[in-house]
């Protein structure tokens, strides 16, 4: 493949970030010439999804601490005389503080592996003994090494190849027991993919079923396939920057989405739904009617806060947790709108941005179910994949090219071009447990949980909570994501969290169904860096036409992603339209064809125009669709 590419290429895009992604498809649509490289076996780089020994592959490659070295440097041999270049890194730093923790049973056999695995490669595993879940404060070390399990892994991850299946953009508004799916969905499904379509069905409207059988290390690696595990840990706002431009662009045929269910909020040491639609206010329990016409009376001025702003300018100083004490609301509705609502915490917001937050949250209800928020099935990396198939990616080339614009993904600069950079970090973990945070008539919820800062120096922590409807874990468990930004290790700053949550599966309490908490199998804690908001200044060196990419930022959303992509894009590219839908088949004329085609594209184009944006608005509001 190599040896058949062009010598000269308009830009040059290193890495399959979402970010980079975006910017390459839009370079590509705006007719641009782009080779879209990355050395990564996957897509996606930090905003990737694994099935469970792939992650354990990756895992396996990030404790690796030896540094990679090219021995004999090849590309040496293409810099001209008059030539400076600048070396990237073929080891990825931005991981640290990996730490793995199994609490399911470990009866693995020598001839368990991933169903449809190819092939098998040693991974390992920390193991919990059942008597120490008792005592969960206390966690094996790293240094622990005597308690470490060797395990048959698959090191299948998650392939490039997955670009050739298609998938189908679902519009999901779940009430109840039932979830209902929009008759206006477009849809474009390959064969292969219709086993998984049935198994989406199946599992909508599976209700609660006692536990009769306890679940094993071997049953997790067995079903490895049915797990999509995400790096970096994101929701899309209904009426957010990355909706808007899958539609716009139409790379919307290509994923398929749910809505997340339901807000919940940790108060009191238990875990409530939050109401925050109006039928959700009038139907709850927990309000009171007062209560009520209160909650009702303010997420009302929120949503048109701009027009009285006689009733918040006196306000603009302190933080939106002492305004709300000035707004007569009782404390428990304060705590709904702080943490559930706004998404803020006592000391990270003031007013406006308080006001802001929670008229953005309420804007986005109703568009596509009762909460704000969605989730792409498979997991947060089919995105990535979803602008890369717009354009094909290549994984390595050895020749000499020439292009005006280089864009690369800042975890690719080697230590002498961040020596200045400081970076912030993330604390993430993932978990694999039992049953949901919150009981429910039905067990395919997706939920979001905001569990406030104990300590002064930490920082709330955002749990997503995932179904096995959402394709990203097998069934009868679930997958949690915890996130937030970090004060110290991810263990250290998460792990209160999980255990105010959760409870360590152990054998001797497989029994008592009376526990409240769900209980814990699988969990794993990671540090990962965020640079989004470091300078390209701070970059070493750098020439004026290389463009720096960030990896994921701590927020729930992906709006800084999407501006990112657009301010690179309209750098590389003036005055042209930022990621475009595709040209109409019906629109492309063939050379060859006659010359009666040549005269009738004046006709095609308006044709063009009027259905192209008809798509976008039934995609983009299905509310109006449905009337």
């Amino acid at each position: 493949m190599a040896d058949n590419l062009p010598s000269e290429f308009d830009v040059i895009v290193i890495g399959t970030g979402l970010p980079e992604s975006i910017t390459a498809a839009a370079c590509s649509r705006s007719g641009q010439r782009v080779l879209h490289v990355d050395s990564r076996s996957y897509y996606g780089g930090n905003w990737a999804s694994f099935s469970f020994s792939g992650l354990l592959s990756w895992l396996k490659e990030y404790q690796e601490n030896s540094d990679i070295v090219n021995e004999n440097p090849a590309w040496q041999e293409h810099i001209l005389e008059n030539e400076e270049a600048i070396a990237l890194s073929r080891k990825d730093k931005t991981i640290q503080h990996v730490e793995v923790f199994c609490y399911a049973s470990q009866d693995l056999h020598e001839d368990v592996e991933e169903t449809g695995a190819l092939q098998k490669n040693h991974a390992s595993v920390t193991s919990v003994n059942p008597t120490e879940g008792e005592h969960s404060a206390y966690l094996p070390s790293e240094d622990e090494s005597s308690s470490t399990v060797s395990c048959q892994m698959p090191t299948e991850q998650t392939p490039n190849s997955d670009l050739e299946s298609s998938l189908e953009i679902n519009d999901v508004e779940a009430t109840g027991e039932e979830e209902k799916r929009c008759d206006d969905k477009t849809c474009v499904k390959s064969a292969s993919e219709e086993e998984t379509s049935e198994n989406v069905l199946t599992t909508e409207d599976t209700t609660l079923q006692p536990r009769k059988n306890r679940i094993t290390y071997s049953q997790i690696i067995k079903e490895g396939r049915r797990f999509n595990i995400d790096l970096v840990s994101k929701l899309l706002y209904s009426r957010g920057l990355l909706i808007d431009l899958l539609i716009k662009s139409n790379v919307s045929r290509y994923a398929e989405f749910k809505n997340i269910t339901r807000i919940l909020a940790f108060r009191e040491g238990r875990v409530e739904q939050v109401p925050c639609s109006r039928a959700d206010v009038f139907n709850s329990k927990q309000l009171t009617m007062v209560e009520k016409r209160m909650l009702m009376k303010f997420l009302t001025f929120c949503m048109e806060y701009e027009k009285h702003p006689d009733e918040y300018k006196a306000y603009e100083e302190i933080t939106f947790s002492e305004y709300l004490k000035t707004q007569k609301l009782t404390p428990n509705l304060q705590y709904f709108l702080l943490h559930s609502i706004a998404m803020t915490s006592e000391t990270a917001s003031n007013t406006i941005d308080g006001l802001k937050a929670a008229k953005n949250f309420l804007h986005c209800l109703g568009r596509y179910g009762n909460t704000p928020f969605l989730f792409p099935l498979y997991g947060q990396g089919e995105l990535p994949q979803c602008f890369c198939r717009c354009k094909a990616v290549i994984d390595q080339f050895g020749q000499r090219i020439i292009s005006k614009h280089f864009l690369v993904e800042d975890s690719y600069f080697s230590e002498n071009t961040c020596s200045h950079v400081q970076y912030r970090q993330i604390s993430r973990s993932v978990l694999i447990t039992d049953r949901s945070v919150l009981k429910a008539d039905s067990d395919q919820q997706i939920s979001i949980l905001t569990v406030p800062a104990v300590e002064t120096g930490t920082f709330a922590v955002r749990v997503i909570e995932l179904c096995s409807s959402t394709m990203t874990c097998m069934k009868g468990t679930y997958l949690v994501h915890l996130t937030c930004t970090s004060s110290k290790t991810a263990r250290e700053d998460l792990e209160p969290v999980v255990q105010k949550l959760f409870t360590p599966y152990t054998e001797t309490e497989i029994e008592n169904e009376e526990d409240e908490k769900p209980r814990l199998l699988w969990a794993l804690y990671f540090n990962m860096r965020d640079s989004s908001d470091v300078s390209r200044n701070s970059y070493n060196d750098l020439p004026s036409n290389i463009y720096v990419c960030s990896g994921p930022d701590c927020g729930l959303g992906n709006d800084n992603a999407v501006k990112q992509a657009e301010t690179l894009f309209q750098q590389i590219c003036p005055n042209e339209d930022f990621c475009p839908p595709p040209p109409n088949p019906e629109d492309i004329v063939i050379d060859g064809d006659s010359l009666q085609s040549e005269a009738s594209e004046s006709s095609f184009i308006p044709e063009a125009n009027s259905e192209t944006p008809k798509e976008s608005r039934s995609l983009g509001n299905p509310e109006l669709s449905s009337q």
